[in-house]
Parts: C-alpha cells; structure tokens; sequence
C-alpha cells in the first residue's frame, strides 16, 4: 500500500492511497488547479481515481466534488454525483484491492468519519479533523502499519494566536480537533512493533509547527522505543509513504 497527502490544513485536503491498481482519493478540498497538478506531478491524473472517499461536508474537504461527479462517490451524505454510495460508521465497504472500515469522529460536521483502510497485506489508519476518538474506537486503529492522525494545534500557540476567543474553545472542544498531546497520547496506545511510519495531519498554520509538533508528540513514544519514522503533513507539498518501488 502506498499514500500520498497531496493537502492537510484549513485551507484544503487530499490524500491518495493507492494499491495494486485501485486507486482511491480521500477527499478532494483544495482548488482544482492544485489538485490536478499535484496529482500529475506523483503520475496520477483525475481520471485514473477509481473512487472518492469523504470524511465530511466541510468545504476544505469537498470544494472539488464537481471534479468527480461520473466517479463512484462514497459519502454519508447526499451529493449530485452519478454514482453516489452512502456509507455509515462501522460499516466497512470495498474499492477493488481496498477495503475502507469507517469509524465515528467527533467533529461539528454531522457524520464525520475516519478510516482504517486494508490491502490485504497491510492497514492504515486516517484520522483528522476530531475533536476526541472514543476508547472503543482505539481498540480498531491499533497495529497498523501507517497512521496518518491530526495534530492540528499546540495550546500555548493557539492561546497566543489571533483567532477569535469563541474559535480557540471550538477547536479545543470535544467537536473541535487534536492538539499535539492528544496525538502523542493517542499513539501511545495504538501505535506496535508492526507501525512504521506515522504522519502528523491538519496541522494548524498559525497554532502549530513542525518543531512542536514533532517533540510533543515524540515525548510520548520515548518508552515505546518506536523505530520508525514521524513526519509531519504539508498544507501545499505532497508527503508521501508505504511501499513504494
């Protein structure tokens, strides 16, 4: 299995994951120049996408929908597409070589979904866009291989930030997202011998950085003697991981 974070932030997000010949985009919120070019630069293009997957309604996930609407669609809500398949929580689905098992997220979009995605060989975890994961929920992210997980802020950054008082408390509420604590914390519990790559997602631009991110979320996983790699994801540069050739 490979992934390819093509966006992650409040100004868009996308990812590709792709295995043996299925290829499958996770959302699609970014403008439709960045998207088809970025996909053009790792050889993809629109039309070799056998499906989207949507975590959420909120625009910095869909504002692209039109770009795929005679590509089977995969949602928990309504859309105008031609081929469109509601999906709900802890129901799993099938994309050719992926299997797509959706869990609850706590977010102010009703329905917001993370996944835990399988080839067969390997899983992966996507998750973002929380403002909590609910313990039994854990118990399914444990042992992937990939996680890819939201680290979107620091609390001293965002206190500092110049975004309005009522914003800072709707992002640090159950409905909001994962600080770099929570992440770390999170990891902690799911993350095995068998996880080797981790991906920091939705980081915040004006509350968060790489340096931050990455100690915070670092010092939890010191007494797991984790040895694989932690990287943090890109507003506007593609990250990307798995088995690649």
């Amino acid at each position: 299995m490979r992934y390819y974070i093509l966006a992650s932030g409040s100004k868009g997000n996308s990812t590709l994951i792709q295995s043996g010949s299925t290829n499958v985009l996770i959302d699609c919120g970014t403008t439709k120049k960045y998207l088809s070019e970025t996909l053009s630069t790792i050889g993809f293009s629109i039309e070799d996408i056998d499906a989207l997957v949507v975590t959420h309604s909120h625009k910095d996930h869909i504002s692209q929908l039109k770009l795929f609407k005679d590509i089977p669609t995969y949602s928990t809500f309504e859309t105008n597409h031609q081929i469109q398949n509601i999906i709900s929580a802890y129901e799993s689905f099938r994309v050719n070589d992926l299997t797509f098992y959706p869990i609850a997220l706590s977010h102010d979009s009703e329905d917001t979904l993370g996944f835990i995605i399988f080839d067969g060989y390997e899983k992966l975890v996507y998750v973002a866009d929380t403002g909590y994961i609910r313990d039994q929920d854990l118990l399914h992210l444990v042992d992937a291989n990939y996680i890819i997980l939201e680290s979107n802020y620091d609390e001293a950054l965002l206190m500092r930030s110049s975004r309005p008082y009522m914003t800072k408390q709707r992002i640090m509420s159950d409905r909001g997202h994962l600080s770099n604590h929570q992440c770390g914390q999170i990891l902690q519990q799911i993350i095995t011998k068998n996880t080797t790559e981790i991906v920091l997602a939705h980081m915040s631009q004006e509350a968060n950085n790489d340096e931050v991110a990455l100690a915070t979320v670092k010092s939890y996983l010191e007494a797991l003697d984790y040895e694989g790699t932690i990287t943090c994801s890109q507003q506007f540069k593609v990250v990307m991981g798995g088995q690649h050739d």
